[in-house]
């Protein structure tokens, strides 16, 4: 019996994240026309914070009860699963065009992040003081962001105009309307993660598959199912400034804010095998991501492929790593 519930519970989740990602993508276009603000500026940060939001509470709660291992990994986890799963699905259902503002600035700001990453747990330690200096990073970042393109000083690369399907909510509903949408599709991502997540967890133990497979599959992309459902939506609406502005915002979020407020909350001692192994994949993986969409300004079929074999490539070897260690 309680297994069938779980199951039940496993068909909701993923039925909260489908609606939640249409009411998040809907809503979130709505707002960005109704503010005079690009979709882009949206994606990067009320949708990125948004879908962010479960990477937050399970770092920052890992920090409180003493497992820095589970609070620093899921960031490096989540933003390896954003730009190698995520962005690789997507980009199979079709090409992902990146605009001049990401490559010129957002990318750059990603790359800028990660690598500042290397420096700080270098010592394989993150202090309140270093944690601070993450948030106000993260500040400054989505500042400049935000007024670049307000006041259009964000350079440009010319391209051809994007003419997405537009719903007419988009253009009709009323404002509160729009943040209401925007609201309940964000408590429904939350809801339908933590459903998804939980239920598979149960389901994978009754049928005998260890808590570390589990954690480093299940949970792993449990955490990025938000930005999943919500970047694949938009694939397919047309809308290709919130998906690749939901990307490259998640993970400008994961790094800078995530590892800020875990190490505001706890000061971390980080295992020597993150630096040398996960944060090497999320250097490499991040690397891959600004390669195709520098060379190509979109994110082609065959970069979907290379980018999910990245991904492939990672979980086989944290598999194997693990193996070697029972």
């Amino acid at each position: 019996m309680e297994l069938f519930v779980q199951i039940l519970l496993l068909i909701t989740g993923i039925a909260l994240l489908l609606k939640g990602a249409d009411w998040l993508v809907d809503g979130s276009v709505a707002l960005a026309r109704r503010l005079g603000v690009s979709s882009l500026v949206i994606g990067l940060t009320v949708v990125a914070m948004g879908t962010s939001a479960p990477e937050v509470a399970a770092s920052v709660t890992a920090a409180m009860k003493g497992f820095p291992d589970i609070a620093v990994g899921n960031v490096y986890g989540s933003n390896i699963a954003n730009l190698a799963l995520v962005a690789g699905l997507c980009g199979l259902i079709r090409p992902i065009r990146v605009t001049g503002a990401v490559l010129i600035r957002d990318i750059p700001i990603m790359l800028v992040s990660a690598l500042l990453l290397f420096p700080i747990l270098f010592d394989l330690n993150l202090s309140r003081p270093e944690s601070l200096l993450l948030l106000v990073v993260f500040t400054v970042s989505i500042i400049w962001m935000i007024l670049s393109e307000k006041r259009g000083k964000s350079i440009a690369i010319p391209e051809k105009p994007q003419t997405p399907f537009v719903h007419p909510s988009h253009t009709a509903s009323p404002l509160p309307a729009n943040l209401l949408r925007i609201l309940a599709g964000l408590v429904a991502l939350t809801l339908g993660a933590r459903f998804a997540v939980g239920s598979s967890c149960f389901i994978g133990e009754r049928l005998g598959i260890s808590q570390a497979v589990i954690g480093l599959t299940v949970v792993a992309v449990g955490t990025s199912l938000p930005e999943l459902l919500t970047c694949l939506v938009a694939s397919f609406k047309g809308h290709d400034d919130l998906s690749i502005g939901n990307l490259v915002g998640s993970n400008i979020f994961n790094t800078l804010l995530v590892l800020g407020a875990a190490g505001m909350t706890k000061p971390l001692a980080v295992s020597a095998s993150f630096i040398r192994q996960d944060y090497a994949f999320m250097l490499i993986t991040t690397a891959v991501f600004a390669f195709f969409a520098l060379v190509s300004g979109k994110i082609t079929r065959p970069a979907a492929f290379v980018l999910l074999a990245v991904y492939i490539v990672y979980i086989t070897f944290l598999f194997s790593c693990r193996s070697s260690l029972v």
